[in-house]
């Protein structure tokens, strides 16, 4: 068995499809051809039984009687032929009480076999009687048993059951053709259909080997909107991933152009500071004191900005659901007020105003922590000095305001996107994937945010996320 589901697993699925389905075919022609074959050999045998049954004659009886002896034994001569044309090939025997018998009509070379329910309709145990019996040379017979009026003997009249049987064979004969041609066309009709209802899949396999040898992503396979079969969606399913594919290659492309971009300033500049640094000590001009020591902090300031940019794709290239597994219950506004310190460390000459009430979000701890502080980081680069940050924390609503130029409405739906800068802001220091890192961040989180102009000057970024002002139970 486990060889043969082996052996159907290696076919192709067309294969496999036609096969069941000739499989199936040909039992429901089997279990038809059965049933049809019981049916019609209980109709006939109902019929010969109806005909036997129909031979209880007053007649008979006389003429039975007048073969046996006052003992209601067979008489020496009692054995004949009728002459009765309608009782050729019959069989009559006399049954006693005690399981005796004897053929009083038909040929006297043979015996029939005796049932006991033929001595039980002799002892009135029973009112009459049908069933199957094979005389001594081995031809079947259909037997009726009743009672004899006036003898405590009974009457089998037999009858051969070979036209029945004959009848039986030429239906078999007849079944198993209709069945054979049934059983064949059914294996075709499985194979056409086969083909015809995998031409998609056909089509889908084909699309799928094309795209894995060529890398192709723009390839669609065509459907019908109107469709809503399992094919339909199916290639519905494959047009929205190889779109996805698509855009995400097209992301990977950008980010790693923009990234190269981006890099590519700081490391000009901290290449030709060294540079200058280099060729002064090979030549022996020293730099002015002054001048080393800009040249110095700006390669400090350029080492800083490199790192920081790999920290932000670090954190960009990790996948969406990385940080599943560390998300637990956090204090929110515990978090903003850590946030804050280091924020007042970035902007010493800022003032901070922070009103926090409590609140329990679920979220990852450092991610959460760092997207507070690139929006704070972000209020002080654009702070005039001597201005307040006001921080608020209710009901969810994280607010953060600052006094600054504010962003021009035509560049508010892109500050979200990856190393866009304002070009009022590329002589700021900054990667311009801060923003980018705090909406991924939120919307990881279950929440959003925005960033939008206040009431007068400066900018409001705005983080909901969905909490409470309680902390969960505790799981037992």
């Amino acid at each position: 068995m486990k060889g043969l589901v082996r052996r159907l697993k290696a076919l192709p699925l067309r294969s496999r499809l036609a096969l069941l389905v000739t499989a199936a075919v040909a039992f429901a022609v089997a279990a038809a051809a059965v049933a049809c074959w019981f049916v019609v050999r209980n109709v006939l045998v109902s019929s010969l039984d109806d005909a036997l049954s129909e031979r209880r004659t007053s007649s008979l009886d006389d003429q039975v009687r007048s073969m046996i002896d006052d003992t209601g034994r067979c008489g020496r001569a009692s054995i004949g032929r009728t002459n009765r044309p309608d009782l050729y090939q019959q069989i009559f025997q006399v049954v006693d009480q005690n399981g005796n018998a004897c053929i009083v009509l038909g040929r006297p070379d043979i015996t029939l076999q005796l049932k006991k329910s033929d001595t039980e309709v002799a002892l009135r145990e029973r009112a009459e009687s049908f069933h199957d019996a094979t005389t001594s040379d081995g031809v079947k017979y259909r037997v009726y048993t009743y009672p004899m009026p006036g003898q405590p003997l009974a009457i089998s009249i037999a009858r051969p059951l070979n036209e029945v049987q004959d009848t039986l064979s030429n239906l078999v004969l007849v079944l198993s053709l209709v069945a054979g041609v049934g059983v064949v066309g059914a294996g075709a009709a499985g194979l056409w259909v086969a083909r015809t209802g995998l031409r998609p899949v056909d089509e889908l396999t084909a699309a799928v080997e094309h795209v894995a040898r060529t890398e192709d992503l723009g390839l669609r396979i065509p459907t019908e909107e109107a469709s809503d079969d399992e094919i339909a969606r199916l290639s519905r399913s494959f047009n929205a991933m190889t779109s996805a594919l698509a855009s995400s290659r097209d992301l990977q492309q950008q980010l790693i152009a923009d990234a190269g971009h981006e890099l590519r300033t700081p490391l000009t500049s901290l290449r030709t500071n060294i540079e200058l640094l280099a060729r002064s000590e090979e030549t022996g001009r020293a730099i002015p004191p002054d001048d080393r020591r800009a040249l110095l902090a700006s390669v400090k300031a350029q080492m800083t900005e490199l790192a920081s940019l790999i920290g932000d794709l670090q954190e960009l290239s990790r996948p969406d659901a990385a940080g599943e597994s560390k998300v637990q219950v956090v204090a929110l506004h515990e978090v903003v007020d850590a946030a804050l310190q280091r924020a007042r460390l970035r902007g010493p000459e800022l003032t901070f105003e922070a009103d926090l009430t409590p609140w329990y979000v679920r979220a990852e701890p450092p991610a959460l922590e760092r997207a507070i502080v690139n929006v704070l980081d972000n209020a002080v680069k654009f702070g005039p000095p001597g201005t307040a940050i006001e921080v608020a924390l209710k009901q969810g609503v994280l607010t953060v305001r600052d006094h600054g130029p504010g962003i021009p409405p035509d560049e508010l739906p892109y500050v979200f996107d990856r190393f866009w800068r304002s070009p009022t802001a590329r002589s700021l220091p900054g990667s311009g994937l801060g923003l980018s890192i705090v909406a991924r961040t939120v919307r990881q989180s279950g929440g959003e945010v925005t960033l939008g102009p206040a009431p007068t000057t400066g900018t409001v970024a705005t983080i909901t996320l969905p909490g409470a002002p309680t902390p969960p139970p505790a799981a037992p």
